[in-house]
């Protein structure tokens, strides 16, 4: 079944450069953008709110389906191995990053105090 783009958890979203991103709010569609799965029990279709005026969706059609995605539970079990790996990864990142950005704080703050103590020697 391709994409439903009439579920409330379909989003689509197009960059400057031309991408579009196709994908499912929930994380279910391991073969997005070019399918859900037949059997979703997320699936909600999208409504209408009182007072709300909705558009038309208007996505960029999807890109062919390349050969290489199979219609078995391969790609999704890759997919989330590789997700695994990036949230694994995450924290540490972070913690680096907020490492690396306490020393330059810590360096700069010398760097000034010890120019204006040879200012006021001068």
């Amino acid at each position: 079944m391709p994409m439903r783009q009439d579920c409330k958890f379909f989003e689509s979203r197009s960059y400057p450069n031309g991408e579009t991103v196709r994908k499912c709010d929930l994380d279910l569609a391991p073969e997005a953008p070019w399918r859900c799965p037949d059997d979703c029990s997320a699936y909600e279709r999208r409504l209408v709110d009182v007072n709300w005026s909705h558009g038309t969706l208007v996505t960029p059609p999807t890109p062919e389906e390349p050969a290489s995605v199979g219609h078995d539970d391969s790609i999704g079990a890759l997919l989330d191995a590789a997700e695994d790996i990036v949230n694994a990864a995450g924290p540490q990142v972070l913690a680096e990053l907020e490492k690396e950005k306490s020393r330059r704080r810590l360096g700069r703050g010398g760097g000034k105090a010890k120019r204006r103590r040879r200012r006021r020697r001068s």
